[in-house]
């Protein structure tokens, strides 16, 4: 099926039921996906989208010498003002490798509007968490050019950009009931049977569980502290200044550590608590090799699948079973914003902190 003007032709490929845009181009015929046959049922409507995202002639890139193009402006943020925290900079170079560059790689900034915008964020076939991320992203690009005075002074367009269901997700995040967790742990081998209650009692993200030392437990006052990451086996910084805390750990929780540090071989005060003995102790155990073990633990015990960090979402859901308040939440959860973790504000004690933790750490530990 195929649909022709001097601009090129709009194509049903039928095998995977998806639109493509056709044409022309100094000898050579060039192609380019248009969409699916479930978002575009009609040929008119399939043309209608080629011509807005700019698939047809009249619409392809110019270069202005009036300012930089995008992948220009790119490479100069990278150098200036790309964030220095690895999962931050890493977040940001998905989204500008493998959509901004690739479409708007070639035309300049002030191309990149409001509307040309939306209509292309609407096309792709991602989560609107993930659009509203790219928006955020050709947005931090129109601030550099503005602070650069690569183009004049303005409100930057994509304040004008709408991404329906943005703050919508499109799954709930994954909480276990506390037979699921005791038919989970069950499935772990040491250490990632203490790991897993570690960052059930305290609520860890994986990257911070990875990367405690064992300097970082305080045997005598029963006190854990929170001060790095580690991702892609690159040291980091904690996610916000607010991650970086003295927590309590529970008796039961400091008789685990104590048992698997008479354990492991790597127990001096500089190593790493899961070392991994393929790096002979140089580096912890890795994310990827840990979310393995964690989806065949799920398997086995027959709960389904979830990820590393059902075991933070887990740990606020048990805060809640055990009649926590919402602003010792926050802080046990140590959120940067309250509204992060339910949009309450109060006073806490430290006293209800402790015995909070000691709570779900009788959950997990099968003292309930």
């Amino acid at each position: 099926m195929r649909a022709r003007n001097q601009d090129g032709s709009v194509v049903l490929d039928k095998r995977i039921r998806t639109w493509n845009f056709l044409w022309w181009e100094n000898g050579k015929r060039r192609s380019k996906k248009i969409g699916t046959v479930s978002q575009y049922p009609t040929r008119a409507s399939a043309w209608r989208a080629a011509k807005a995202l700019g698939h047809s002639r009249e619409k392809q890139p110019t270069v202005s010498a009036s300012g930089p193009t995008v992948s220009t402006l790119v490479e100069q943020y990278r150098c200036e003002k790309m964030p220095k925290r690895m999962d931050t900079r890493r977040s940001y170079e998905v989204w500008l490798r493998n959509h901004i560059l690739p479409k708007w790689g070639d035309y300049v900034l002030s191309d990149l509007q409001a509307r040309p915008v939306e209509l292309w964020l609407e096309s792709l076939a991602l989560a609107p968490k993930s659009k509203a991320h790219i928006r955020g992203v050709i947005s931090i690009l129109w601030d550099f050019a503005v602070w650069r005075g690569d183009v004049p002074m303005q409100r930057n367009p994509m304040e004008l950009v709408t991404v329906k269901g943005a703050t919508k997700r499109r799954q709930q995040p994954r909480s276990l009931t506390v037979e699921e967790f005791r038919k989970f742990i069950q499935h772990l081998d040491e250490p990632f049977s203490t790991m897993a209650l570690l960052c059930c009692c305290l609520g860890l993200r994986i990257s911070e569980c990875l990367a405690l030392k064992w300097s970082d437990v305080d045997w005598i006052n029963g006190k854990l502290t929170v001060e790095r990451g580690i991702v892609c086996q690159q040291v980091d910084d904690v996610k916000t200044a607010e991650s970086r805390k003295l927590m309590s750990i529970d008796m039961g929780m400091q008789a685990k550590l104590e048992a698997w540090k008479g354990t492991t071989q790597f127990s001096g005060q500089g190593d790493w608590l899961f070392a991994s003995p393929v790096q002979l102790g140089r580096l912890p155990w890795s994310y990827p090799h840990v979310w393995r073990v964690f989806q065949k633990a799920a398997s086995d015990a027959a709960i389904g699948k979830l990820g590393t960090h059902s075991m933070r979402h887990t740990y606020r859901s048990w805060l809640d079973a055990v009649g926590t308040s919402i602003a010792v939440q926050q802080r046990l959860m140590r959120h940067a914003d309250i509204r992060t973790t339910m949009n309450i504000y109060g006073d806490i004690v430290t006293d209800e902190m402790s015995v909070a933790s000691r709570k779900v750490a009788g959950l997990a530990l099968n003292r309930l």
